[in-house]
């Protein structure tokens, strides 16, 4: 498998130019497609479908608006993409999640940002990462806001045996296969490492030079215990499986995906 397209979402956030980059530079290292992707909803009065024949002028009013806001995150995504050589932008009128699920037909894998908690983007534009995990059917890159570049040089995967992180490792082996080292990381007590030895043995038949690690839980939440995996492998990227459990579940008593969403300080790529 290798990506031949890859999409960012875009919008008008503090740190969407340096997601488009980050994505750029991906695309650039690994020669494929970058697709801008952007949607918003005008912010049209409430009720206006009772209103709409007195309320025309002012309805397109707020149309050309939302237009104009578009036109204004496809030279973001222009200028920051600039170092790729085959760009393209898709953009409409519509909620992002919805417009992005579409869109993602036309992906391997699909850039969205974790919003600072001074971001900024407009509420008609802002992706929700959850319901992108959930909904585009394709491997989601999350960036963390202020991280400009990924290597992959070096990467953890977080291993549990559910169908989310076996699907994640094989939407990650275009990376994973470039990267100089991997680590198989399972937060468990069992001391068996045979599961992740396979996992390990499976990942070197795809040239993939990987090495299992169990991490013994000790008051860390399993997000937090790979996040320290990470920062003691010099490993600015973490591949794991999304929402194992239902989101409603993971929002009442959390969970790896949740915490990874909310605090990673490198870049997931996840799958669901």
């Amino acid at each position: 498998m290798s990506y031949a397209s890859i999409m960012v979402a875009v919008d008008d956030g503090l740190h969407a130019a340096q997601r488009v980059r980050l994505a750029a530079d991906v695309a650039h290292r690994l020669g494929t497609r970058l697709v801008g992707a952007a949607a918003c909803q005008p912010d049209y009065p409430r009720g206006y479908g009772e209103t709409a024949v007195p309320m025309g002028t002012a309805i397109e009013e707020i149309r050309q608006v939302a237009l104009a806001t578009l036109g204004d995150f496809e030279q973001v995504f222009r200028e920051a993409a600039s170092r790729c050589d085959r760009v393209e932008w898709r953009s409409d009128l519509d909620h992002p999640v919805r417009f992005l699920e579409q869109q993602a037909r036309a992906a391997d894998l699909v850039v969205v940002g974790r919003y600072a908690k001074n971001e900024g983007a407009s509420l008609g534009a802002a992706v929700d990462l959850g319901d992108a995990l959930m909904r585009l059917g394709r491997p989601v890159l999350v960036v963390p806001p202020g991280v400009e570049r990924v290597e992959a040089k070096q990467v953890v995967i977080g291993w549990k045996n559910t169908p989310q992180t076996r699907r994640a490792v094989s939407d990650a082996m275009p990376l994973l296969r470039r990267a100089e080292a991997v680590q198989v990381v399972r937060v468990t007590e069992d001391e068996d490492q045979a599961e992740i030895e396979d996992v390990a043995r499976y990942l070197a038949l795809h040239d993939v030079k990987a090495t299992p690690r169990r991490i013994a839980p000790s008051g860390w939440t399993a997000a937090a215990a790979l996040q320290r995996a990470a920062v003691e492998a010099d490993a600015d990227l973490i591949v794991t499986g999304a929402y194992g459990y239902s989101r409603l579940r993971e929002w009442f008593f959390g969970g790896v995906t949740r915490d990874l969403l909310a605090e990673a300080s490198v870049c997931s790529l996840m799958s669901h």
